[in-house]
């Protein structure tokens, strides 16, 4: 079978603990998001360690850490992991992979929540509150993999850590109001984004 017919099928797979599905998707699209990576940034890669070894690593994390979803498609599937490897190579110090490892432990996700990324595909969901919050949560972090690293740092310390601005200004090593400044504009663009997965629009998300 065709890997563009099978990636839907090793994401469900993937989705229900198949550890080998999670190997396929990586290996059969690691070439092109290595080769999307190196195009998008340029002499940036040369900054860092072999290209191939950071885009796996970005992608396995987040398939393993991040909340699950579905999509309509291998193109879809590509756009939104060569968007979070590309944050990810931006992102200096790496700071929020191991946050994401952090939430992924502290407050993980329930096993059958699963974001649909396609209105045309709905998964099954409990019709409760609890399932609902919980899909909200999974839209907000999926939306934070596909902001800039400063916006998305700004975020998950106010958002997800609870701190207040005194403290996330000497976190980002600029003032109290400062802070301030930069959440407020940074929650838009989180907000639209999490609209946009909300309705099924990933192609807005990834915008």
């Amino acid at each position: 079978m065709p890997m563009e017919d099978r990636t839907l099928e090793l994401l469900q797979m993937w989705n229900e603990g198949d550890r080998e599905a999670l190997d396929l998707l990586v290996e059969k699209n690691l070439p092109f998001l290595a080769a999307r990576a190196r195009k998008r940034l340029g002499p940036f890669l040369r900054k860092k360690e072999e290209t191939m070894d950071i885009v796996q690593d970005a992608v396995v994390e987040f398939l393993k850490y991040g909340p699950r979803f579905l999509l309509a498609n291998q193109g879809q599937f590509r756009a939104l992991l060569a968007k979070v490897v590309e944050n990810v190579l931006r992102d200096k110090y790496d700071w929020y992979t191991a946050k994401r490892r952090d939430l992924h432990k502290e407050r993980p996700l329930p096993g059958d929540t699963l974001l649909s990324l396609d209105p045309g595909v709905r998964p099954p969901t409990t019709p409760s509150r609890a399932a609902e919050r919980n899909e909200e949560e999974a839209r907000i972090r999926l939306a934070m993999e596909l902001l800039p690293p400063p916006d998305r740092k700004v975020l998950v310390l106010r958002i997800f850590e609870e701190k207040g601005f005194k403290e996330i200004g000497r976190a980002l090593g600029i003032g109290e109001s400062g802070a301030r400044m930069r959440f407020r504009r940074a929650l838009p663009k989180l907000s639209r984004k999490v609209e946009s997965l909300r309705k099924g629009d990933l192609g807005g998300a990834l915008a």
